[in-house]
């Protein structure tokens, strides 16, 4: 079960706290979240009911919420967009005494409500048609299954629903049938299409490319063509060239399903060699099919020697392994499974099928390409937080940041694995994120402001090219940009850095005081407005004197300068004063310094650094009006 999977009791009292330990075993890995000053005991605590329902939904969350369905159906009615995204939503008496399916159905809420009853003596109330009738819904598969024919779920699920009998046809193991024939539903297992009679529609469970035709005539006479459910049963080893064009393995892949009369759609999973983890052409071939891809290491795959049907000296020699293709499908099916098709060839690839009867989960099979997100939140508030960001965060298995960062993140940060550290440990956050989604897992490096701003951005980059770990080569990298500090000081007051502006930190802990004060003092000669980040800190004062001074030599004593600290948080506080009476005494390191232009002005309590369009408006400007392509 993943952590985006994972279910969530969401109490708001002592009652429902409770009921939801006293049931909360009967999912594993479920969390109980309590509403603080109202629970105590819970996993973990939230402050506002609606907020948080609406953070776990976002998530894509499974949610079981111990509190009247009106506050769920008030709380998530906004998000309701598409019934096919949504998560299971249940809502459950606080004493325990009914639970109630209100949304995902289909998608997994009807079955964990069944799953609570049969294992509390809870009553369960299900109002979808399908599952009232015969406990089934033929139009909503599980995770991994696929309707061939849509269309033809209409006339099953019609007999179903009247008590009628359905023929049911399948060349699959029945374990992998639990969610079609657990309840109600009428279905007679016929062996074929043709031995359920023309009278009755039937339903055919098999991973063959032709079980049945899928097309009849529009004959009133003609049996209507059977509901064809593609099952989760075959894994798609792969093996190629490096820089193989995508093009080929898919072609050698579909022809390899072919020759196998396989259907594409009963893939699983694309599987192969860590060696190839982020080779284009095999996530290219996942995507494509819209299957995950998972890897294997070379000694997993030499485990499956003896059940080669074309073992190979040559790879092993360059990889470790008897087989790439046909080791990484039969991998994946596991010992109860069979090689379908064996090793086919392109030019630059190799492709082998291997089938389990019983179904294949992708989760529980070898592992994913790892991902690292650097994500800038911004100075910390929702509103500053970009929708890239936010998402990259909600799909993270883990979370690595300095504490209060990470604490920033309130809800968004529920149900992850949090890796925090305190400032001066930048470097080991950024070796422990990388180790991690060296590992596979989903990791989100979470920086304030925008993360290539003076953070950890080029501290990844750095540290991969020192290293040059071939494992961290592998992973796939994301930089997510945020809002940066002095954008948001700036928009706090109006628009100091509304002409040429430049930033300039005034820490020596990585860069020489004199090589600051050159920088400091060119940005004065040239006129630019300048943000002066880390200006000071407990032991670190006289950098900020000095860069009064210096600016002090090209630009007016009245020259605007705005103070920001702890913008977007609790404790904000933004003032402006002038270059002449800036005084270190009203900074702190948690302070933004934007010191203006000598064209800055002050117009009441904003502050703004005029762009030139004043010139415009004088005799013979024509020719200074700005490049169209460039004005912003």
């Amino acid at each position: 079960m993943t952590a985006r999977s994972t279910p969530v009791f969401v109490v708001l009292n002592q009652t429902g706290l409770a009921t939801a330990r006293r049931i909360a075993p009967i999912l594993p890995g479920a969390e109980v979240h309590g509403l603080m000053g109202r629970v105590e005991g819970a996993d973990a605590v939230f402050t506002g009911t609606v907020e948080h329902l609406r953070a776990l939904f976002r998530m894509g969350r499974p949610i079981l919420a111990l509190c009247a369905s009106g506050i769920i159906i008030r709380a998530l009615a906004p998000l309701l967009l598409d019934k096919r995204a949504e998560p299971p939503v249940l809502a459950l008496a606080a004493d325990g005494s009914c639970v109630i399916p209100l949304l995902g159905g289909h998608v997994g809420a009807n079955a964990l409500a069944q799953r609570l009853a049969a294992s509390s003596d809870m009553p369960v109330c299900l109002t979808t048609a399908g599952d009232v009738a015969a406990g089934v819904a033929l139009d909503a598969v599980p995770d991994g299954w696929r309707i061939e024919n849509p269309q033809a779920a209409r006339p099953a699920m019609a007999a179903l629903i009247d008590g009628e009998p359905v023929g049911l046809s399948s060349d699959v193991d029945d374990g992998l049938l639990a969610w079609l024939t657990g309840g109600a539903a009428p279905f007679v297992r016929v062996a074929t299409e043709d031995d359920a009679g023309a009278d009755i529609p039937v339903v055919c469970v098999s991973d063959r490319l032709d079980p049945a035709p899928a097309d009849r005539p529009d004959d009133p006479a003609q049996k209507a063509a059977p509901l064809i459910l593609r099952p989760p049963t075959l894994a798609l080893g792969v093996g190629c060239a490096r820089g193989c064009p995508p093009g080929e393995l898919e072609n050698l892949a579909r022809e390899a399903l072919a020759h196998g009369g396989l259907s594409v759609d009963s893939v699983a999973c694309v599987v192969s060699i860590d060696d190839k983890t982020d080779e284009p052409a095999v996530l290219a071939l996942g995507a494509t099919l819209g299957v995950p891809v998972r890897f294997f290491d070379a000694a997993t795959l030499e485990r499956e020697a003896p059940r080669l049907a074309n073992p190979s000296e040559t790879v092993f020699r360059e990889v470790g392994c008897h087989g790439v293709s046909e080791g990484a499908a039969l991998a994946a099916v596991g010992p109860a499974g069979t090689l379908e098709v064996p090793k086919r060839k392109s030019l630059h690839a190799t492709c082998a099928v291997a089938r389990a009867p019983a179904g294949i989960t992708p989760d529980l099979v070898g592992r994913p390409r790892g991902t690292l997100s650097i994500v800038g939140i911004g100075p910390g508030a929702d509103a500053w937080r970009t929708p890239e960001a936010s998402a990259a965060i909600a799909a993270a298995t883990d979370l690595v940041g300095y504490r209060l960062y990470l604490d920033l993140l309130g809800e968004a940060q529920v149900g992850k694995a949090r890796h925090t550290s305190e400032l001066g440990a930048e470097s080991e956050r950024t070796a422990l994120a990388l180790n991690l989604a060296a590992k596979g897992r989903r990791v989100a490096l979470v920086c304030s402001g925008d993360p290539g701003i003076y953070a950890l951005a080029t501290l990844v980059f750095e540290t991969m090219e020192r290293e040059d770990r071939t494992d961290w080569n592998r992973i796939a990298i994301t930089v997510c940009p945020g809002v940066s500090a002095m954008q948001a000081a700036a928009a706090r007051v109006g628009a100091p850095l509304g002409h040429d502006f430049c930033a300039i930190s005034l820490s020596d802990l990585l860069t020489p005081a004199e090589v600051i004060e050159r920088r400091l003092a060119a940005a004065a000669e040239g006129d630019f407005a300048v943000a002066l980040y880390n200006p000071v800190s407990r032991r670190r004062r006289d950098l900020l004197p000095r860069a009064r001074e210096i600016l002090l030599q090209h630009r007016p004593a009245e020259t605007p300068v705005v103070l920001a600290r702890n913008l977007g948080r609790t404790g904000e506080d933004v003032a402006v004063t002038t270059l002449a009476d800036l005084d270190v005494a009203d900074v702190d390191m948690l302070t933004t310094v934007l010191v203006g232009s000598s064209e800055t002005r002050r117009y009441g309590s904003r502050v703004y650094t005029p762009r030139g369009y004043a010139r415009k408006r004088l005799p013979g400007a024509a020719a200074l009006q700005p490049d169209p392509e460039q004005d912003t």
